[in-house]
Order: C-alpha cells, then structure tokens, then sequence
C-alpha cells in the first residue's frame, strides 16, 4: 500500500476486538512517534504506553467526553511533552501522535486520538492532570493527547479521493 492509500484507508476505530496487539507492532507504532520530526531536533515529547486495564479505565475518564474507547483498548500511549524543552511541543505532539496513528494503520490495528489538551473532566479537573496522574509525570509536562490502540472490532470505510475537499486550498 502506499502512502496515499493509506491516508485513504486510514480512519478513527473506537470499537476493539479485545485481541492483543502484538509487541512488534506496538514497537513500530511507538518507533515511528519517536522518529517523527521535531522543531530543531530538540524532542520534547515523552511516550507513555498504557496497557494495565485498570490504569486505561482511569485514563477514559480523563476528560468529560470521547475518551470511553481508551476503557476498551487494548494498549494507549500517552504522548507528554516538557515545554521548557520546546516550545513547538503542541506541533511535535501532534506530529508524533499522526505518524504513529499512520503506523497504527499499516500495522493493521486500530488507533483513535483522543485529545487532552484544553479539556475537563465532568468533575470539572484539568484532562492534562489527570493523564499526568495516571502516568505519573512531573507536573510541568503537558499533554495533547492519548492514543488508544486495539485490533479493529469493524473497520470504517476508506475515505475516497473524492472527499479531498479541494474549495479549502487557495492559489496565490
């Protein structure tokens, strides 16, 4: 499969089929986060793999809404970053988080981004305290996001070149 084909094929999964990912792919997954490029190298971002039931549990509860799929994954990583590192830590987070979800895709497992950064609990706590309280970081780490990992219960349709919507793109 190429690349463009598997942007196509890639899609969210939040529904797992409770089979284990394999180590190997977990590896690739987490080797392509850590070889994603960065603003000048620098490398502020951290990975923490989750794959303890109770401590996904926790982590699905992060946050008011849209992380109930961590509770049923098979594996998460928590992407963290020192921003006194970096101060491109949001944009190399974020990158991490895309390569491996490409990964994720290639590899045959399903991944979703479950976003962190500038959400609340439903207690009203900060999501990014308390991912950091599950994962036990230092507290000046900041957190864009976790993502769930499992083997897909059911795959979503591949997007077709067609949804590229090509109004968004202005010539100059």
């Amino acid at each position: 499969m190429d690349l463009f084909e598997l942007i196509l094929n890639r899609r969210s999964v939040r529904k797992y089929t409770g089979e284990s990912v394999s180590e190997a792919a977990l590896n690739r997954i987490l080797a392509a986060g850590l070889l994603a490029p960065t603003g000048k190298n620098k490398k502020p971002c951290e990975f923490y793999l989750v794959r303890d039931k109770e401590l996904l549990k926790e982590l699905s509860a992060a946050k008011k809404a849209g992380g109930a799929m961590l509770a049923d994954c098979d594996a998460a990583i928590a992407v963290l970053a020192d921003p006194e590192v970096s101060d491109t830590w949001i944009e190399d987070s974020s990158i991490a988080l895309s390569y491996m979800q490409l990964m994720a895709a290639e590899s045959g497992v399903g991944s979703c981004w479950c976003q962190m950064r500038l959400r609340s609990s439903a207690e009203g706590k900060d999501a990014e305290a308390n991912v950091r309280a599950v994962v036990d970081a230092p507290p000046r780490y900041r957190v864009v996001g976790v993502l769930a990992l499992g083997i897909p219960a059911e795959q979503p349709k591949p997007r077709t070149e067609r949804d590229a919507d090509f109004s968004k793109v202005f010539e100059l």
